[in-house]
């Protein structure tokens, strides 16, 4: 058994002869898959550049969102603030002005 193992651990592995081995030129993409590796390449630069600017044009639109809200509500309170005012002088009794 001891020979065996000595065989198997020894033996050496085979190596290619010349003409076994793959001509390199038919394993390269070639002028084809560059050209379609280019046109990946083209569409994902195209898609990243659209995607950009759509969420580009969101954000401004949010901001001019967050502004025009602001400005309604500040606004609002202004109409408030003066509806407070004026519902305050107009409970001022003149008469009771001219006792004092």
């Amino acid at each position: 058994m001891r020979d065996g193992l000595w065989a198997l651990t020894t033996t050496p592995t085979p190596t290619p002869s010349v003409g076994d081995m793959v001509d390199p030129a038919l394993v390269t993409p070639g002028p084809w898959g560059f050209g379609v590796i280019a046109i990946v390449g083209v569409a994902v630069i195209l898609l990243v550049w659209d995607m950009l600017r759509r969420i580009r044009r969101g954000r401004y639109r949010s901001e001019v969102r967050e502004e025009l809200d602001a400005e309604q509500l500040a606004q609002e309170q202004a109409a408030a603030a003066e509806a407070a005012s004026e519902v305050d002088d107009e409970d001022i009794d003149p008469a009771q002005d001219r006792r004092a």
